[in-house]
C-alpha cells in the first residue's frame, strides 16, 4: 500500500490527478484501453477537472460510476451531474463514455443488473476494472458501502442497492467488483476522519473501507485527515 500526505485537498486532487493520467497513458498503450469508476463528492470533482485538462487519448477511455444517489437526472444530489459537470467541460471525452447508473429507472434490482451488463461489455464477463477510486468517510464508509447495510454481505453481485443512507438510497459497487480491481485510489481528506483513517491504515475490517483490497492500493490524503501534519510518503506490504 503506497501512501501519500499533502498538506492539504488541492494538492491531493492534483496529485490524485497526475497519477491516474500515468496510469491511462500506461494502460492504453499496453491494453488499448482505461476503464475508471469515479465515487462522488466535492474533492473527486475537483480531480475530475484537473484530468481533464491533461493530454490523454480520450477515446480510449471508459468512466464508470462507483456509486449513485436514487434521484432524478439532473439534480444536484446525483453524483452524474457533478462528473459530468466537471469533466465534460475540460476533457474531448465522448458522453457515451460516461456510463450512469441507471438510478432512475423503477425496477430499481433491474437497473442494477443492467449496470453489471453495463460493466460487462466494457470490462469482460468477470470484469476487472483498471483503476477504482474511492474516498472514505468519518464513518469508515467508501462508495455506497456503509456501517450496518447488508449490501456489505454481497458476495454474488459487482452492483446492488443501498438501505437508506443520509435521506436515499444508493447504488453501489460492491466487494467483489472493487477487489478484483488492478488498482484502487485513495483520496481521503477533510475532517473528523482521523481515527477511521488510522483503523483503515491498521487493517480493520469491522469498517466497510478496512474490508478493501490494500495489495494494489495507493492512498493520497491530506493532513486534516489523517492527522498527519507534514507531507510524507509511505509504502507498506498490507
Amino acid at each position: 500500500m503506497d501512501i501519500q500526505i499533502f498538506k492539504d485537498a488541492e494538492r491531493v486532487t492534483l496529485e490524485a490527478a497526475k497519477r491516474i493520467a500515468l496510469m491511462a497513458r500506461q494502460d492504453v498503450a499496453d491494453r488499448g484501453r482505461f476503464v475508471m469508476a469515479v465515487s462522488g463528492g466535492k474533492t473527486p470533482w475537483q480531480m475530475l477537472r484537473a484530468l481533464g485538462q491533461e493530454n490523454l487519448p480520450w477515446k480510449n477511455i471508459h468512466i464508470l460510476q462507483v456509486d449513485e444517489r436514487v434521484a432524478p437526472a439532473g439534480h444536484p444530489d446525483r453524483n452524474l451531474t457533478h462528473l459530468r459537470e466537471s469533466l465534460l467541460k475540460y476533457a474531448s471525452i465522448d458522453p457515451t463514455q460516461i456510463y450512469a447508473m441507471p438510478v432512475e429507472e423503477k425496477d430499481l434490482d433491474a437497473a442494477a443488473k443492467k449496470y453489471i451488463l453495463t460493466i460487462q461489455t466494457i470490462a469482460g464477463t468477470l470484469p476487472v476494472l483498471d483503476l477504482i477510486h474511492l474516498g472514505m468517510g468519518a464513518d469508515g464508509h467508501t462508495a455506497s458501502l456503509v456501517p450496518g447495510d447488508p449490501v456489505l454481505d454481497i458476495t454474488d453481485a459487482d452492483v446492488s442497492l443501498t438501505g437508506i443512507y443520509l435521506g436515499r438510497r444508493r447504488m453501489t459497487l460492491t466487494y467483489p467488483v472493487i477487489n478484483r480491481a488492478r488498482r484502487v485510489l485513495w483520496m481521503i481528506t477533510g475532517g473528523g476522519k482521523v481515527e477511521m483513517f488510522k483503523r483503515f491504515i491498521d487493517g480493520d475490517e469491522s469498517i466497510p473501507a478496512g474490508r478493501i483490497n490494500k495489495s494494489h492500493a495507493i492512498v493520497i490524503a491530506d493532513e486534516e485527515a489523517s492527522g498527519q501534519f507534514e507531507p510524507i510518503t509511505l509504502v507498506m506490504e498490507k
